[in-house]
């Protein structure tokens, strides 16, 4: 088995790993939104100022990230260690084989739970400023939230900040509960194929990177109407619920709609998941002096 990143690692790990793959597939997120925004792609700015939005996601990806590893790292810590029992001789990769990967969902899903503490008010932000909404920058868009406090009080503006939290829980917690046991089990084969066993040893980065693409890729194209009803909810003039979005969009437009996207979603986050959880294993080698 590879050794439990402490704390400090998962959150260093986790922070440059969530920066990186921001900065680096932002112009594919913008695309990714623009596609899926009610007013159609042109009208949401096209190919045009696919960096808007960028000051949002450079201020929630750190922490976001470091708030999901922290979370899954020490979960899956605690239940592998509990799995093993008081003496820690039992092998998860040749034992109790089912229940790794429910370990494995069941601390993706509380770490994503965490993660979107940070991640949707960001998000929110970053979304209409990417869809040309209220100027079409990070801070006007902020700015425009803030504003409201007069007619809607703090508790409003605090409310219009967090819109979309359940039904970003409600995409991120499949995501993850399909992505990280893929990714987790992936490694798993990586090092019985090179006979490592059950030391204290991890892949390499560039290995990582590959499981991480395959993964993610998976993952987005199974989520990809959950996305959708995600975007649209963001986007809305007026707070609409999932289920009159949902409605809404099956009586007008059928099925198709909760498709847009789903190609620049999944070579978003295939590429993503090659940059996230390839630089994550990276720091994460690098701190424990792991040389691979």
């Amino acid at each position: 088995m590879s050794s439990q990143p402490p704390f400090a690692t998962a959150l260093l790990a986790g922070g440059i790993a969530g920066t990186t793959v921001d900065l680096s597939l932002f112009p594919l997120d913008t695309l990714k939104t623009r596609l899926q925004s009610r007013d159609g792609f042109f009208p949401s700015g096209g190919f045009r100022g696919i960096y808007r939005g960028v000051g949002s996601a450079l201020v929630g990806s750190a922490p976001g990230a470091a708030f999901f590893f922290c979370t899954y790292e020490g979960v899956k810590g605690v239940l592998a260690d509990r799995r093993r029992g008081p003496t820690g001789n039992s092998d998860p990769i040749r034992r109790n084989t089912w229940e790794a990967p429910l370990e494995h969902m069941l601390a993706a899903s509380l770490g994503e739970v965490a993660a979107c503490a940070v991640r949707v008010p960001t998000e929110v932000v970053k979304q209409r400023a990417q869809a040309g909404l209220h100027g079409g920058s990070s801070a006007a868009a902020l700015g425009a939230i803030l504003s409201q406090r007069r007619d809607i009080g703090l508790a409003g503006v605090w409310r219009e900040l967090y819109r979309g939290w359940g039904i970003t829980v409600m995409r991120e917690v499949p995501f993850t509960v399909i992505q990280f046991p893929l990714w987790e089990a992936l490694k798993g084969w990586g090092r019985r194929r090179k006979g490592l066993g059950s030391g204290n040893v991890e892949v390499g980065a560039g290995e990582s990177a590959l499981y991480g693409s395959v993964s993610g890729a998976v993952a987005a194209g199974v989520t990809t109407p959950l996305d959708v009803l995600k975007t649209r909810i963001m986007l809305s003039k007026e707070r609409e619920s999932v289920f009159v979005v949902l409605k809404d969009l099956l009586s007008s437009h059928g099925i198709r709609p909760f498709f847009a996207g789903i190609g620049p979603r999944v070579m978003w986050i295939s590429a993503g998941g090659a940059i996230f959880l390839g630089s994550y294993q990276w720091a994460v080698n690098a701190l424990q002096g792991n040389v691979l």
